[in-house]
């Protein structure tokens, strides 16, 4: 179950907003029952990169043994 707070990877490229499969955002609020995810995407400055709405298609926890990876969003 994904709550507020946790780290979620996406699961697919998300098309106008340069965002990766594997890249990792923050669950920052839960809708209805968790039919729905508002996820916060950000670098490491803390600059806001995407704020989207999204479903359990598009999103997965993160598992305890994977690490975070850095990539440059300019090229």
């Amino acid at each position: 179950m994904i709550c507020e707070h946790d780290a979620v990877v996406l699961i697919h490229d998300v098309e106008g907003y340069d965002l990766k499969a594997g890249d990792v955002g923050a669950v920052v609020h839960c809708y209805e029952a968790g039919n729905a995810y508002e996820v916060e995407f950000v670098t490491p400055q803390g600059k806001t990169v995407a704020l989207l709405t999204l479903n359990q298609r598009d999103i997965r926890p993160m598992g305890d043994s994977e690490i975070l990876h850095v990539r440059d969003m300019t090229t």
